[in-house]
Formats: structure tokens, sequence, C-alpha cells
């Protein structure tokens, strides 16, 4: 058994498919987990979230967390797309891998899929979040800021407040060599965001996963056909 981690998959499903049948050759009885945002910016919303739940539904061990564009497009079909939800041609290609006009029309397995992931999962060694903890609040609330969770950018990590373990998570997209880099020294916290989507960004463009045990760092590069996305 083994247990790998990955995360911001926007869309991108033939690069995630590749990772985990042809690099990984994922087995029912290895566990991954998943740091969010399986929508939005890339071309195939529908398809990742459809993979994840057939992955489930055929007894694969998958453990999904939930990421910021997960809950905006959640958010968006329950009629709260004032509280921001991508940009107008990123809306398109989601909308668009679902085949429908709108958000609300998104089928309800999609939403009821989203609306149940957790924020946040400890596993032995590990903490796993998709973007990070606002340390500085009282120990006591930071693990209840789901918005942090969700959207924090930068933080100092304090393991002290996770029992010792390392803190994952995904959210800012990390060129692949600092993500090599922060895996070999193992330090407290640790990205895996190396921005598959960018698929025009030589310094991103990778989908990363981790062998928790091993700390075996794998990347694929983004598989996609072509699709619009902005720079970064």
């Amino acid at each position: 058994m083994a247990r790998y981690a990955s995360t911001d998959l926007h869309g991108c499903l033939q690069t995630l498919q590749y990772l985990l049948e042809h690099e990984l050759k994922l087995q029912p009885d290895d566990e991954l987990y998943l740091l969010g945002d399986y929508v939005n910016k890339g071309p195939d919303s529908r398809g990742v979230l459809d993979y994840l739940m057939g992955l489930t539904h055929s007894g694969y061990q998958v453990h999904c967390l939930r990421g910021n564009h997960d809950q905006e497009l959640l958010d968006a079909a329950q009629g709260r797309p004032q509280l921001t939800w991508a940009s107008a041609a990123d809306r398109q290609l989601t909308l668009q891998s679902f085949g429908v006009a709108q958000a609300a029309d998104i089928p309800e397995p999609y939403l009821k899929w989203l609306a149940g992931l957790p924020h946040q999962l400890d596993i032995p060694g590990f903490t796993l979040v998709h973007a990070g903890y606002n340390f500085r609040l009282p120990p006591e609330r930071m693990r209840t800021d789901w918005h942090s969770m969700l959207n924090i950018k930068q933080f100092t990590v304090d393991t002290s407040r996770l029992a010792g373990r390392r803190l994952l998570h995904g959210h800012v997209p990390i060129p692949t060599a600092e993500v090599q880099r922060r895996v070999r020294i193992r330090g407290g916290a640790i990205g895996l965001d190396t921005g598959c989507v960018y698929r025009h960004n030589p310094e991103l463009a990778h989908l990363a996963a981790l062998n928790l045990d091993t700390f075996e760092l794998t990347l694929v590069p983004n598989r996609e056909p072509p699709y619009a996305i902005a720079r970064r």
C-alpha cells in the first residue's frame, strides 16, 4: 500500500488520468489524497469530477478536500455568484464541460459531492488542507477559519499547532524546481501546486504527486488538448 497526495487539478482530466494510471499505477488499496480545486480554469471540470467519483465507486481509496474554486462553483450554483466565481472565460469553459448555460443548472450529484468535501484532514504524519492556516489566530480558532483554509496565500507554519505533523497544501502555484527543493529538505510545510493548468508556463504546467512515505515526487507535464488560459 502507498499513500499519495496531489492538488489543484483544475479540469486537467487527461493529465490526472496519466498520473494515476501510468505513473503511480494506483491500486485499490493505495490511499490518494487530493487537496482541492478540481474545477475551473482547465478544459474538463466535469470530467475530473466524474473520474474521481468513479474511482471511489470502484473501490479506490480517494480522499478529496475542498478548494476555493470548488467552493466558488458551489456558491455560484446556489445563487451566490457575487462571492466571486472565476473570470468570464473560466466560467464559460467550466459551464461548457457540464453542458449548461448557468451554474444553477449543474446536475445535483456534482453539487452534492462538492458540498460534502471537508476542509481539512489529519492523517499519520501530515495535516492536509487546500491553502493553509492563519497561524496568528488562537489555536481554537485557527482550525475553524474556513476562509483562510481555502484562500490564504502566505503564512509561517507552526507545526506545534499541528501536533508535530507536516502541513501539505496547494492553492498557490509554485515552480517545479522549488517544489522539488522543499520536498528534498522535508520542511514543515510543503506546497504541491505546480500549476498544471498554466500550460504556457515552463516553470509550472505540471501535476505533482508526493509519496507520503518515501517522499518521492512525481511530476507529469500538462497533457490536455489546447485550451485558452491566461498566462501566469
